[in-house]
């Protein structure tokens, strides 16, 4: 049984190895850790790389569950493998589709935080606004029941620009919850940079027209800006929010 530590990091680990890897990584990988065998063995894992299926997030999870049951804490290795090969923190492969088609891009007007993603952090892209004072407190209030981090780019100052904090705390989130209420154009310009790095977003609005017609398709909790109203939207995004943990934990325990 894989515990749920080691689970969080098979889960890391398969991100970067969906962005980077080809058929010779796995190669030189069995080789280093010596379960070359676990790999030529496996029916679909070269197999799904090659043709871009959907299968290969799913067989690559299984061949690293299948490097730590035969070595414990054999992750270690595959990890320091990883970024002996992938450690140049100025470029970023941002892939949609396994081995199908890529992004690698280096953004000129951001950096790319040091950080890795925080599993448990949250953030919140909203209009800054004392308004929506109300609003934020139900949003962490929900976040804290199921022990979550939540963040807005004001709690933080790091860089001399807050756009780069935005990004940053963007790029560190797993969940971005998106308040869309007047459609505030720097909330739809972090909303693109959050889809463009393949975070989770959950948008929340007072008005289902102020969701632009591309993003629609994706369901919205739409909320009243009074007690009953913000206290059912934190209703909501608890069950959200616990929604996605089961399926992560489904992930990890398979």
């Amino acid at each position: 049984m894989i515990d749920k530590e080691t689970g969080y990091k098979i889960i890391e680990l398969k991100d970067k190895i969906v962005q980077n890897f080809t058929k010779s990584h796995w190669q030189e990988l069995g080789m280093i850790i010596g379960l070359s065998d676990v790999i030529t063995k496996h029916d679909r894992l070269l197999r799904s790389l090659s043709f871009g299926d959907d299968d290969y997030e799913g067989n690559v999870i299984e061949v690293l569950k299948q490097f730590e049951e035969r070595h414990r804490g054999i992750m270690v290795e595959v990890e320091k493998y990883i970024h002996t090969k992938f450690s140049n923190t100025n470029v970023v492969n941002i892939s949609s589709e396994p081995q199908a088609k890529s992004i690698v891009f280096t953004p000129g007007v951001f950096k790319i935080p040091d950080e890795k993603v925080d599993e448990n952090l949250v953030s919140v892209m909203m209009p800054f606004s004392k308004e929506y004072d109300d609003v934020y407190a139900h949003i962490k209030s929900a976040c804290s029941s199921l022990l979550l981090e939540c963040k807005r780019a004001d709690d933080i100052w790091e860089d001399h620009t807050i756009i780069q904090d935005i990004f940053s705390l963007i790029y560190k989130s797993k969940i971005i919850i998106v308040d869309f209420t007047g459609k505030n154009p720097n909330v739809m310009y972090e909303t693109g940079i959050a889809h463009t790095l393949g975070k989770i977003v959950i948008p929340i609005t007072q008005n289902l027209a102020d969701i632009p017609s591309d993003i629609q398709h994706h369901r919205a909790l739409k909320y009243l800006s009074n007690s009953e109203g913000l206290k059912s939207l934190e209703d909501g995004l608890k069950r959200r929010l616990e929604s996605i943990s089961i399926k992560k934990e489904e992930f990890i325990l398979g």
